[in-house]
């Protein structure tokens, strides 16, 4: 299917569709425990700083050269990035487009199906007279497949469901899903905010309101403002928060026409996903969980990171509210997760198949169903090894270390030597606001050096994971024979995942290294 054929169906449909690939699970479940471990109310300000300086120009960025690369005819990033600069090795940096989505994609999804599970879990009662513990070891149940049909189950129903609509095309699709699952998304959304606000001490088992939480949420500890680390925290989630430095902005932005607006498209996707990160995201788990836990015991489980609190704790509390409301909102708040982690799963299927039917003329099905196989090769492992850490490396090369690093080449490649006089036409090119001239500079300078810190500052991290400190110290300090058995397992399983990602990571480049050939023979170079 040709670039002519594949387009969007209206502009609302191509907003909410960046938007959704925007607003994901980490919207809900990451960034409240980032705001609560990085100084509260102080962590908005990097926050929103690194929102303005490096979020909304990244955005600009790879909009921009999604629609350059789209003109002619390119909808993946090897040969977008090509198409920019005549030096050849830029369609490999490229390749981390491609890569990024597809290993994420391995692992997201088996993430989003536990979503699913957890709907009907929540309306069949699973959870009805469960202690928060016994709530807590069934998620581990889960995930350590002791009910392993279940399990896989709702993996290949979550896997199929997204090849599926992918299949079906981006407006037939992809636009579809959006424009019902990002307004369901704020509907469950508020409601379970109202909800939250609603806490009140002495109420269903509640010891503090709902304004203890926001308060411990959102009260400055103005001391850590300037503590390097927070600000990592802060760009981190920035860019897990926007899906800036991944390929898949571009893709769906190389399918609007050469003179459409993308700058006003990328501060309105970009600006939806901060109101439902910021507003939504804050109102929900942590004054839930600080109401009916307190403010330690919430603080305890904010260190293994918001699928604690998500998964193992809010069934619990929401048992609290009795069987209707339980089941309602048991529903609501993993009907959220779903729709927020689905809307951004269909992105990252976009590029590989841009790939596949560009440079090898493969039919629109085909491409999605491949990229449906390919998922389901390589997120297997990350279901039955999660507990020896594979899901966790996958996340951490694809799901971060990548991002980074093709940001970083990316805006060096735009602003420096694509140039930001073209750069900045192309980004002002057909838009319905006048972008201030501000970021040029902001663009040029700025946000290179932002990318610059957090890559470098990130490599000693890179070191110690490469080694296997963190694994190792365990290894060290553990007297148990089981556990030790366990670990030496688990620096085993983690090495081959990371071989296999870079498997894949050299496949893909051999592919575009055929697809540049044959582009040779064709003339079309």
């Amino acid at each position: 299917m040709t670039a002519k054929v594949e387009s969007w169906g209206s502009r609302v449909g191509l907003i909410l569709a960046m938007a959704g690939n925007a607003v994901g699970l980490g919207n809900f479940l990451r960034f409240p425990v980032q705001a609560v471990q990085n100084g509260g109310g102080a962590f908005i300000v990097p926050y929103l700083v690194c929102f303005l300086l490096m979020g909304i120009p990244l955005l600009f960025v790879e909009w921009s050269m999604g629609r350059f690369g789209g003109k002619y005819g390119h909808h993946s990033t090897p040969f977008i990035l090509d198409s920019m600069d005549k030096r050849k090795f830029w369609k490999y940096i490229g390749v981390f487009g491609i890569f990024t989505n597809l290993a994420v994609a391995a692992y997201y999804c088996y993430l989003e199906s536990w979503t699913l599970s957890w709907v009907w879990h929540s309306i069949s009662r699973t959870f009805a007279g469960q202690s928060q513990d016994e709530v807590a070891g069934f998620f581990n149940s889960y995930v350590g497949l002791d009910m392993p049909f279940e399990t896989i189950f709702f993996w290949l129903v979550c896997l199929l469901l997204n090849t599926w609509i992918l299949s079906k095309g981006l407006s037939g699709g992809v636009e579809k899903v959006a424009k019902v699952g990002m307004p369901l998304l704020i509907l469950f959304g508020v409601f379970l905010a109202i909800m939250a606000f609603n806490v009140k001490a002495g109420e269903a088992g509640a010891i503090n309101d709902a304004s203890v939480g926001l308060n411990f949420l959102w009260t400055p500890d103005f001391s850590t403002i300037w503590s390097p680390k927070i600000w990592l925290a802060a760009a981190g989630q920035i860019f897990f928060t926007l899906s800036v430095g991944m390929g898949s902005i571009q893709c769906y932005a190389s399918y609007v026409k050469k003179n459409d607006d993308i700058a006003l498209n990328a501060m309105s996707a970009g600006w939806m996903n901060e109101f439902v990160e910021v507003v939504l995201g804050a109102a929900i788990i942590i004054p839930i969980s600080v109401g009916y836990l307190g403010i330690d015991k919430v603080l305890e489980m904010t260190r293994t990171g918001g699928l604690g609190l998500g998964f193992k704790t809010l069934p619990f509390l929401f048992e609290q509210w009795g069987t209707v409301l339980a089941i309602l909102c048991g529903v609501c708040w993993f009907g959220l997760l779903f729709f927020a982690g689905i809307t951004s799963s269909l992105a990252m299927g976009t590029p590989v198949m841009g790939f596949l039917k560009d440079e090898f003329g493969w039919k629109h099905k085909n491409a999605a169903w491949t990229f449906g196989g390919l998922v389901f090769i390589l997120g297997l492992p990350t279901v039955l090894f999660f507990n020896y850490g594979v899901f966790d490396e996958y996340d951490y090369w694809a799901g971060t270390f990548s991002l980074v690093v093709f940001a970083f080449f990316e805006i060096i490649l735009f602003a420096w030597i694509f140039g930001m006089d073209k750069g900045w036409k192309e980004i002002t090119t057909g838009a319905d606001i006048k972008v201030p001239s501000i970021y040029k500079f902001i663009i040029k300078f700025i946000t290179p050096l932002f990318l610059g810190v957090v890559f470098f500052s990130s490599l000693p991290g890179v070191w110690d994971k490469i080694i296997n400190k963190d694994i190792y110290l365990k290894i060290a300090t553990t007297t148990d024979p089981k556990e030790l058995e366990l670990l030496n397992e688990t620096i085993l399983f983690v090495n081959a995942s990371r071989l296999l990602l870079l498997l894949v990571f050299l496949g893909i480049s051999y592919l575009v290294f055929v697809a540049y050939k044959k582009r040779k023979k064709e003339g079309r170079i």
